[in-house]
């Protein structure tokens, strides 16, 4: 019976944290790191909104370009240590047609905004509080209930990779590099 008590205490405490950890495999979860051959690629919907600086964002507005969606939330401890990663590859990329667009999941604008300027992001973020913008990502592909998880969109529009969790530079450079 401890055994069965210290197992739900320990979930709970997971589900909690609202931060992704190595899912439970039981054959329906995401995969933490998954790429697909282009013929197997689904297409990316096109997120659309505001972002945290108030003004419109869309997937479309990066069509051509290779784009990695970033999924985060200021109070999201693995969110913060992988920002300058995010960063630091977009800042490598971007003049060989890399773009990011972060994806706040916060309530409060301010809260995405604070976090964007503490941690110095050189990209947009959608404001999606709710995550009605994120729950159009294919089923299957990450937990949208889990920060957070990264895409990497072909230049196509179709998504050629997913990372479930904190994502490193070296990482997301790997995923990147074969599409530019």
């Amino acid at each position: 019976m401890k055994t069965a008590k210290a197992t739900s205490l320990v979930l709970a405490l997971l589900m909690a944290s609202g931060c992704a950890s190595a899912p439970l495999d039981d054959g329906q979860a995401p995969r933490l790191q998954e790429t697909f051959a282009p013929a197997h690629r689904k297409t990316m919907p096109d997120l659309t909104g505001t972002a945290i600086d108030g003004r419109p964002i869309a997937v479309h507005d990066y069509r051509g370009n290779v784009l990695v969606i970033n999924a985060w939330a200021s109070w999201c401890g693995p969110c913060r240590a992988e920002a300058p990663d995010v960063s630091a590859v977009h800042a490598t990329f971007h003049t060989r047609g890399m773009r990011v667009m972060g994806v706040d999941t916060d309530a409060s604008r301010k809260a995405g905004a604070s976090f964007a300027h503490q941690h110095h992001l050189t990209y947009r973020s959608l404001h999606d509080p709710k995550s009605l913008q994120l729950l159009r990502i294919p089923k299957g592909l990450v937990n949208p209930q889990a920060y957070p998880y990264t895409l990497v969109i072909d230049r196509q529009g179709r998504i050629a990779a997913t990372r479930v969790g904190q994502i490193s530079r070296s990482e997301l450079t790997a995923l990147v590099e074969p599409l530019l």
